[in-house]
């Protein structure tokens, strides 16, 4: 479940500004009338829905920011480290630029949305979750690291991690850690 919430989470831009791009602005000089007000919603739904998912996202979030203050696990030795920073870029680039340039009606709405969700269990099932651009802006830094007793390790850390540094950690999956100083 933690790595759907953290694919949520890496979508949140998306959903953000597609509530902003498919907001279709009504004068608020209407009057507050039942008729009105469900027009607002039928023509902003699209909108409206991508603002409740980026509010999922916030929650989710905030949800992920209270399970990392939890304990830890013993510390690991970093023997090997290599900044993976640059895979936030990646995920960007290639999944939520061009979703903007959709158009979100009709049969494009629904292959769209599809895609969303077969992308995310690709992102699942082969652990890239932690290519997650929403983490970076949060200041979120990606590492492959080898410890002492194991190779190939991604690490996801707030902090600057070099080499020697003995780390706490939290396991997101069988290969991806949340770590603190």
């Amino acid at each position: 479940m933690k790595k759907i919430q953290l694919y949520i989470i890496s979508l949140w831009l998306l959903f953000f500004l597609v509530a902003v791009k498919e907001f279709i602005f009504i004068s608020w000089t209407f009057s507050f009338t039942c008729e009105n007000i469900m027009n607002f919603l039928s023509v902003n739904l699209i909108s409206l829905v991508s603002f409740c998912l980026s509010l999922l996202g916030l929650f989710y979030y905030a949800r992920f920011n209270y399970f990392l203050k939890g304990s830890t696990k013993l510390p690991k030795k970093i023997i090997k480290i290599e900044d993976q920073s640059y895979e936030h870029l990646t995920f960007l680039t290639t999944y939520i630029i061009p979703f903007l340039r959709v158009k979100l009606e009709g049969k494009d709405l629904v292959v769209t949305i599809l895609l969303l969700i077969i992308i995310g269990a690709i992102f699942v099932k082969t652990n890239l979750f932690y290519k997650n651009p929403t983490l970076a802006l949060l200041g979120y830094k990606l590492y492959k690291v080898d410890t002492e007793k194991n190779t190939g390790l991604i690490f996801i850390s707030k902090q600057n991690l070099k080499l020697g540094d003995d780390v706490h950690h939290i396991p997101l999956s069988d290969n991806v850690y949340f770590v603190k100083l």
